[in-house]
């Protein structure tokens, strides 16, 4: 069985799935092992009995089958292909950054003069900002990683007492920023070495702010990595680190805490989890009330916006679309200093109108996301996914603006 047109066109997904498991003579163990998931999740999948929503998780089934179309295993017209990444999305700055990362020096450079911690914190703070502020944030900020993660180690590396400590904690905010910069574009070996040297330089600083914000990315990766238990468990154990210095502690800390919060409330909704995301978006609101009108964590852009982003996202991770919907009716996206954030926003749009079957509000909204921060939706699997199945599916008479925002985001493939 290789190709779509030897299974029925009435299949569900599950039942696609387990036809393709068997006739490659693999087990459910084996299957459900190479997508980093127990055969319990993949008996349910294949049964029916649990709704299969991640892109990225179709993606891994897609390959460890050796399926190059997604559609065998989704469904949808045979003269439309849904290509299968064999290997991860790419990016220019990707080779700098793996150098920089991967060939860390185990000595301090002779003669070298270590950075100011103060001086070198300030860089990493402006390249933060660059983050949010640009439409080609992965590209602009990943031509400043490779000299910011070499001079943060040789910082930290040299340093003694609290001029070291300040310069761990800018060398676990190099590598959380690192993560973020290169999400789905790293190999997977890179990605994890990025978030543990981001969680050991900050406990190496022992500072529980820096730890919180490092925990926070460790989580991300968790998340889409197919971890979501993982990533719940390390963002709550580094909000309950945290919250006993709140009460005097700076705004970020505050900032860094709400932002945990918010984590967790999309790990559950992504697991279908409503009660827990819905308590957790409550903790991340009540958060944001305490704070100033004004305030905007400098890494996560956490506050009142970004709690209210966030609301919308939860709701449409737990497929009530027509209430994310309305949500977003009430925000003013401008509010958010964040460009990738109001392109993700605009995204989470998307994906409430595709839950709706309204795929010309979808093609509307995704091309506002597109023209806000291009590499955002091009580099983000959430937003290919809408992209991609626009290009399937648009109405007729939109085919060509689908095709032309498919081919901008680089999900398009001759038939």
């Amino acid at each position: 069985m290789s190709d779509q047109t030897e299974l029925p066109a009435d299949l569900t997904t599950g039942e696609r799935i387990r036809l393709l498991r068997e006739s490659r003579g693999m087990s459910r163990p084996v299957l459900a092992g190479l997508c980093g998931r127990g055969p319990d999740w993949l008996k349910k999948i294949e049964a029916g009995h649990r709704e299969l929503r991640s892109h990225t998780l179709l993606l891994r089934l897609a390959a460890a089958l050796q399926v190059s179309d997604l559609s065998v295993i989704t469904g949808g017209p045979a003269e439309v292909v849904q290509p299968v990444p064999l290997g991860r999305l790419n990016h220019p700055a990707m080779p700098a950054i793996w150098a920089a990362v991967m060939n860390r020096s185990l000595s301090t450079r002779a003669g070298a003069e270590p950075a100011d911690p103060a001086t070198l914190q300030g860089r990493v703070n402006q390249t933060w900002k660059l983050w949010h502020a640009s439409g080609r944030n992965r590209t602009e900020v990943g031509a400043l990683l490779p000299d910011l993660i070499r001079d943060a180690e040789a910082a930290a590396g040299s340093l003694d007492g609290d001029a070291r400590r300040a310069a761990l904690v800018a060398l676990s905010d190099v590598y959380r920023l690192t993560g973020q910069a290169t999400a789905y574009v790293a190999p997977p070996e890179l990605a994890w070495v990025v978030a543990d040297r981001a969680l050991t330089a900050a406990q190496q600083a022992d500072q529980p702010a820096a730890i919180a914000a490092a925990a926070w990315n460790m989580g991300n990766i968790l998340r889409e990595t197919s971890y979501p238990d993982e990533a719940l468990r390390v963002v709550v154990e580094a909000a309950e680190l945290i919250r006993p210095h709140l009460d005097d502690a700076p705004h970020d800390w505050r900032g860094i805490y709400g932002a945990l919060q918010l984590h967790a409330a999309v790990t559950a909704a992504r697991e279908g989890r409503e009660g827990d995301a819905w308590r957790y978006w409550d903790k991340g609101d009540q958060v944001a009330k305490s704070l100033p009108a004004a305030y905007v964590h400098p890494s996560t852009v956490f506050g009142r916006a970004n709690v209210d982003f966030h609301e919308v996202s939860v709701a449409t991770d737990l497929r009530a679309a027509g209430h994310a919907l309305s949500l977003a009716d009430e925000i003013d996206p401008d509010v958010m200093p964040s460009r990738e954030r109001r392109a993700r926003l605009w995204v989470e749009v998307a994906r409430g109108h595709l839950q709706r079957g309204d795929r010309t509000a979808a093609l509307h909204v995704m091309k506002i996301a597109h023209s806000i921060a291009h590499e955002t939706v091009a580099y983000t699997p959430s937003a290919r996914a809408v992209a991609a199945d626009l290009w399937r599916k648009a109405p007729r008479a939109l085919r060509p603006e689908a095709s032309q925002l498919a081919e901008a985001v680089g999900v398009t493939a001759t038939a």
